[in-house]
């Protein structure tokens, strides 16, 4: 009997009750992300202050058909850890198919409506391919290696893929003051790091406005609409820029 009860609550299906635990007890907190992601014990919630500015710009797609990819799925080296805010985003997207991507493997992770591809951030083969696969997304959040130089290219590959409508969001901008990670505390100009390259977009908002002959807009001056900054989080909106100035013309 001992043995049948021990086989029965192996680690597996310890997983499994642990999951079904969660998933009921965040029904009760349905309408709470600040709460659904204690649950899940996401650092979206423990640690940082994230939740409360996700639920504010998602939650207008929380009951849509929609694709969501997620860099970086968390627990490091070990394929059965990590994946906590994955299972947030499931409940609180109750229609959306959950992907993630991260640099070791962690499809030990995957379950229904959460689909996990193991590849670099900054290999474009490997995001074409997840892009592919997934069709399209309307989400992106990277919450990957926080290293500057990958973030920009990240955000470079994979802001083109997003669905007009979408957004893209960048977590722990902190790195950008840290030596570390690529960034400085010193030189706060400094073109290398994440936030002076997000920062330098927002001119693009108004290149309607811009008193430059025969200007060219570029890309991504034609594609985002607008940009939120919050402590170490940034939100950006993709869409048609195309408001005509009042003035000029």
């Amino acid at each position: 009997m001992k043995e049948t009860i021990k086989k029965f609550f192996n680690e597996k299906n310890r997983r499994v009750i642990r999951r079904n635990l969660n998933l009921l007890k965040s029904l009760t907190h349905w309408n709470n992300l600040d709460e659904i992601g204690r649950i899940y014990e996401t650092d979206k919630i423990i640690g940082h202050y994230y939740t409360q500015h996700y639920d504010s710009h998602f939650k207008k797609m929380r009951y849509k058909k929609i694709n969501l990819l997620e860099i970086g799925v968390g627990g490091y080296k070990n394929p059965k850890s990590g994946g906590d805010s994955l299972r947030m985003w499931k409940t609180y997207f109750p229609f959306a198919q959950i992907f993630g991507i991260d640099i070791y493997d962690k499809k030990p992770l995957e379950e229904k409506r959460i689909k996990i591809f193991q590849g670099s951030q900054i290999d474009f083969k490997f995001l074409d391919d997840v892009c592919k696969s997934a069709k399209s997304f309307d989400i992106i959040i990277d919450d990957g290696s926080h290293i500057n130089e990958h973030v920009i290219e990240t955000f470079k590959i994979l802001f083109p893929k997003l669905n007009n409508g979408g957004i893209y969001v960048i977590e722990d901008t902190q790195t950008s003051y840290w030596k570390e990670f690529g960034g400085t505390s010193k030189d706060l100009k400094n073109e290398k790091t994440m936030m002076n390259f997000f920062k330098h977009l927002t001119d693009g908002l108004n290149h309607q406005e811009f008193q430059i002959a025969n200007y060219e807009p570029g890309y991504f001056d034609k594609k985002i609409i607008s940009i939120h900054f919050y402590h170490n989080l940034i939100f950006i909106y993709k869409g048609d820029n195309n408001e005509l100035s009042n003035v000029l013309g």
